[in-house]
């Protein structure tokens, strides 16, 4: 198993935000987190990727227990994070803010700027603008070509289409196959149920902190989602 939770908790203070939350991930696999604001989604992501710490082997990577390493330790494992909200850095141009993926974990692999270029050719045309000058989903592609410049193992994504046009949510989920080809496995944390489901292999479901549903994304049907969804039949 390349990556899975075990009964993993995580509190913000006194506030418990997931009980016991189990899922997997295979090498080369795509898998879908959906569910309502407050589930605890994001949560889930920040735990497998050191921002929260929780008990070592609550969180394994490999069968190794990371689940109480910082953040820049899991990066140099080879998970990335794709986080809400992008946060690029404002004082540097685009390639700058993509070269800076590369410098926590220094390994070969299919990811370098030229490769991320191709990928999304309106950054290459963009590189020397400030980061923050570009549109939100051009941003987007910046902070998803970031996470690949360290050529991880894994793969993060937290609402990537968050507040996105949707032809530009199409432009950037139409690069999931590249990078799932290129041998990178994804979890990919989502509101658009639809979207989510298309790229991926199997799908979870959260409410309140508990994973309601796992099914093979492409057999689950919409009656079993919005009942793990709603916590009541259609």
């Amino acid at each position: 198993m390349l990556l899975e939770t075990r009964a993993l908790t995580a509190n913000y203070g006194q506030f418990r935000a997931l009980f016991g939350v189990e899922i997997t991930l295979d090498k080369g696999e795509t898998v879908a987190v959906i569910g309502a604001n407050g589930a605890g989604k994001s949560t889930l992501l920040r735990s497998i990727s050191g921002v929260l710490r929780n008990a070592r082997d609550m969180v394994q990577h490999r069968g190794d227990g990371i689940g109480a390493m910082p953040a820049h330790q899991v990066m140099q494992r080879g998970i990335a994070m794709v986080p809400e909200g992008r946060k690029l850095f404002p004082s540097l141009s685009v390639e700058e803010n993509l070269l800076i993926g590369g410098q926590v974990r220094k390994t070969h692999g299919p990811w370098s700027l030229t490769t991320i270029y191709d990928l999304f050719p309106i950054l290459r045309e963009k590189r020397n603008a400030p980061g923050t000058a570009l549109s939100g989903g051009q941003q987007q592609m910046v902070a998803i070509g970031r996470a690949l410049m360290s050529n991880p193992e894994v793969l993060l994504c937290d609402e990537i289409s968050l507040g996105l046009a949707p032809v530009v949510i199409r432009d950037i989920y139409a690069a999931m196959p590249r990078i799932k080809a290129e041998g990178t496995a994804i979890i990919v944390v989502e509101q658009d149920i639809g979207r989510a489901l298309s790229v991926s292999d199997r799908v979870y479901c959260m409410m309140e902190g508990r994973v309601t549903l796992q099914a093979k994304a492409a057999e689950v049907s919409r009656t079993a989602i919005h009942a793990a969804y709603f916590g009541a039949a259609a």
